[in-house]
């Protein structure tokens, strides 16, 4: 039991990070792309990992290298990249609604190829609930609506990569590995694709452009607290809990969105968002019910 609470308690702590990390994005693309602000973040992480753990993670067997390498494809560069191209094109809390559903696919996915984690008829009317709260809580401002064919896609896409990398990391996690190194090694092959992909995009190396508090603060935010210490508690809940139950937590993300941007932006909080926060935290009470 104290094991199920820690995995719950580091789930909670890392999506209460991540919520507020379409802000510190948001703001961050005034100054850089979506793709520089994807290598700048991951590679400090990266850094940062080296120096909780610098020992070198030796693999048993070769095989279990390709779990690494489509975990780095999948949940650092494709993810981020789609996530951050799509705030480019359409507002944060329509990107975090969307990418709210990511626990569906998920549970699809972990229900087909991990035989341990089955669904539940309460996972399903869990799901419903938590997602017709997204809806109240994105569609706040009734005269303010607005939709973007491409950014809502990309962050679509988003959500569906965010699955598979959930079910690599599970794989990962049963290996019996240091989670540290682990996700070190995650960071590593996810900065392996970057580099390849920045000749096909806006990519420009100007140190100069951190030259004030706010962006040299997010930076360090999005780098050391959303990527290498929030990956290493997310491996961890899902080490503890499995996919589906850890992934249900990504529902909260609206809300903390939410809550972030009125203390931090001043937007008001509506009556619908407080219909739809409710109604996202029973839908994700349910969801975890059997």
């Amino acid at each position: 039991m104290e094991q199920k609470a820690k995995g719950h308690i580091l789930a909670l702590i890392t999506i209460f990070i991540w919520g507020t990390t379409f802000i510190s994005t948001k703001i961050l693309l005034k100054t850089f792309t979506p793709i520089e602000i994807l290598f700048y973040r991951f590679f400090l992480g990266f850094i940062f990992l080296i120096l909780m753990y610098p020992k070198r993670l030796k693999l048993k067997k070769r095989k279990e290298e390709i779990y690494f390498i489509f975990a780095g494809l999948s949940g650092v560069s494709l993810y981020y990249l789609f996530e951050n191209t799509a705030l480019t094109y359409t507002s944060a809390s329509n990107v975090g609604v969307l990418v709210s559903v990511a626990p569906f696919f998920t549970a699809i996915l972990s229900s087909i190829f991990i035989k341990s984690e089955s669904l539940h008829k309460n996972f399903f009317i869990g799901f419903i609930i938590a997602i017709s709260g997204i809806i109240f809580i994105s569609f706040k401002d009734a005269n303010n609506v607005s939709l973007s064919p491409m950014g809502d896609i990309l962050a679509l896409l988003a959500a569906m990569i965010w699955a598979v990398y959930s079910l690599l990391s599970k794989k990962i996690s049963e290996l019996g590995y240091n989670i540290i190194q682990c996700t070190r090694r995650i960071f590593f092959y996810g900065l392996i694709f970057m580099s390849v992909m920045l000749p096909f995009f806006d990519f420009t190396f100007d140190l100069s452009l951190f030259n004030n508090f706010t962006v040299i603060f997010n930076i360090l935010f999005l780098g050391i607290g959303a990527c290498s210490i929030c990956f290493v508690t997310w491996n961890t809940a899902i080490k503890i809990l499995g996919t589906i139950k850890t992934s249900a937590y990504i529902y909260i993300v609206p809300v903390i969105t939410i809550i972030t941007s009125f203390i931090v932006l001043k937007e008001n909080i509506t009556l619908s968002i407080i219909i739809g926060t409710i109604l996202v935290l029973i839908g994700l009470f349910l969801s975890e019910k059997k």
